[in-house]
């Protein structure tokens, strides 16, 4: 038999996202031991309530995008006005003070010249010039270093302004593109919202097919010591690359666990987050008693760990293959671990570590990368991990020979299981958006 992990960050974000962006009900109770009431079986959403969240959440996120496409026709007009010769009002200053500066550097060198010439007049007066001639020569000489110095010192008060106004442009420039990134932001958490209620609303209707709930077996219990840990994987992945990195399980309990599987599921999309690319990922396992690389498993579990004592710990090594295809994006990455025991007692872990990366094109050079540390994902209710089959409790073994399937949708960005501040974001009103952009030069 197979072990069913519920999605759980799905269900999560779909049930307790700010009801500005699902008006759905957060009931859920914490994970508890296995004793199932009629109020814990009350605390799990319903389809309909799953229905309605994923309504709101799609109506939430075709908001955020006609905010975003507004927002980036008011970039391209404000970047055209802020561009050297534009109509936006501290173009048109920048302008003129520049203007102002050229006329003014333009003033001072004909001073200068004004001087070198009164100069050499002087320097010219014959020997027998008369004390007029001398003295008419001085005092040219004296008002062109007057005027050269009035020359300068406008000079000078002129560069500064043209600076200043210059900065004043570029500051205009900068704190548009920020405001584009908020709005940014906004489609990315509601696509992630979106997308989650999506998948638990699909898992809800899969396991009312499948008739799984509540016949078949008993719940299964949350066990804190049973940790998954993933470590070198990198923040940024390049597509037609493969990247290897670790898993290790480990038992921290006390209790004996006869078999132990983990969970992984990858999901990615394209920049935009419209698009999901998890076809072009290809993950693969290997472990010391299975050391031949082997394809996730399409239940998204890996089923090479076996037995784990009391302290003992296992590891697998994992390989992430992106195809030269994949376009550029974001993507997430979900692991946890469950376990069955003989006797029927069965368990896991009751949240899910998530590590979000990056995912650039072929050819990129990705630049200084770090390790991806874990955020968790809290799993309402139950752990879901829920065993079926014969009477023997004994867990079979899963394929291993499956393609990944990630279940469910995927967010866009660096952003993709975060949600908490779209409710705002969603709100506000469309504003000038630029990104920056060197005077009379493209962004």
């Amino acid at each position: 038999m197979k072990i069913r992990r519920v999605l759980a960050t799905a269900v999560a974000l779909a049930v307790t996202t700010p009801a500005a962006l699902l008006s759905v009900s957060p009931a859920y109770a914490d994970a508890k031991p296995a004793a199932q009431t009629q109020d814990q079986q009350k605390s799990k959403p319903t389809i309909e309530e799953l229905e309605e969240a994923a309504a709101e959440a799609q109506k939430a996120y075709d908001k955020a995008v006609q905010a975003k496409t507004a927002g980036h026709v008011e970039l391209e007009k404000t970047l055209d006005a802020l561009s050297v010769g534009g109509t936006h009002p501290l173009a048109v200053a920048a302008a003129t003070a520049e203007q102002a500066a050229k006329d003014a550097a333009a003033a001072k060198t004909t001073a200068d010249q004004a001087v070198t010439d009164a100069k050499a007049a002087l320097d010219a007066l014959p020997e027998n010039a008369t004390e007029e001639e001398k003295a008419a020569a001085a005092t040219a000489l004296s008002e062109a270093e007057a005027t050269a110095a009035t020359a300068a010192t406008a000079k000078t008060t002129a560069d500064a302004a043209a600076t200043e106004a210059g900065k004043k442009v570029d500051g205009a420039r900068v704190a548009a593109t920020s405001a584009y990134g908020v709005l940014v932001k906004a489609a990315e958490d509601a696509l992630a919202v979106k997308a989650a209620a999506d998948a638990a609303l699909a898992k809800a209707i899969e396991e009312a097919e499948e008739g799984e709930e509540g016949e078949g077996g008993e719940d299964c219990e949350p066990e804190l010591d049973l940790t998954s840990k993933v470590t070198g994987l990198p923040d940024k992945l390049v597509a037609g690359t493969s990247t290897d990195f670790s898993l290790r399980v480990t038992n921290g309990s006390d209790r004996h666990m006869d078999e132990v599987l983990t969970f992984v599921s990858i999901h990615a999309t394209d920049k935009s987050g419209l698009k999901d690319t998890e076809k072009f990922f290809r993950l693969q396992w290997s472990t010391k008693s299975a050391p031949k690389w082997q394809n996730a498993d399409a239940d998204d579990y890996i089923d090479g760990v076996g037995a784990l004592k009391p302290g003992a710990h296992a590891d697998v090594k994992l390989r992430l293959t992106l195809d030269k295809a994949t376009p550029a994006g974001n993507g997430v990455a979900f692991f946890a671990a469950d376990f069955f025991n003989e006797d029927g007692s069965c368990g896991g872990a009751p949240d899910l570590d998530m590590y979000e990366f990056d995912v650039k094109a072929a050819g990129s050079k990705p630049g200084k990368t770090e390790d991806v540390k874990p955020s968790t994902t809290p799993r309402p209710g139950n752990t879901g991990t829920t065993p079926q089959g014969s009477a023997s409790g004994t867990p079979a073994s899963t394929g291993t020979n499956g393609s990944l399937a990630a279940t469910g949708s995927s967010s866009a960005t660096t952003p993709i299981a975060l949600a908490g501040g779209a409710a705002v974001l969603l709100g506000a009103a469309a504003v000038f958006v630029v990104r920056r952009r060197k005077t009379g030069s493209d962004a």
